[in-house]
């Protein structure tokens, strides 16, 4: 029977690993890590140029904003 072996596990027997098996471990497993890091790919990210383009906003919308957002700032609970 297939037992998983956890994180803990794993930890539990590496404490009992010398110095140099733990730096042999990194040396073995770091390459791995490596593989995996550049197998995975991220997805491509959507471009933002354009993104307000056929948008009405106006410098008063924005100063009105701006306005509401710092209304209470500087709060004296905080």
């Amino acid at each position: 029977m297939d037992r998983t072996v956890t994180i803990e596990d794993a930890l539990e027997l590496i404490k009992q690993l010398s110095l140099i098996d733990k730096i042999r471990l990194i040396e073995r497993i770091a390459p791995q890590i490596e593989r995996e890091l550049t197998n995975t790919q991220s997805k491509p990210r959507k471009s933002l140029r354009g993104l307000w383009r056929g948008s009405n906003v106006s410098e008063s919308d924005i100063d009105q904003m701006r306005r509401q957002v710092w209304r209470n700032f500087p709060r004296e609970d905080v």
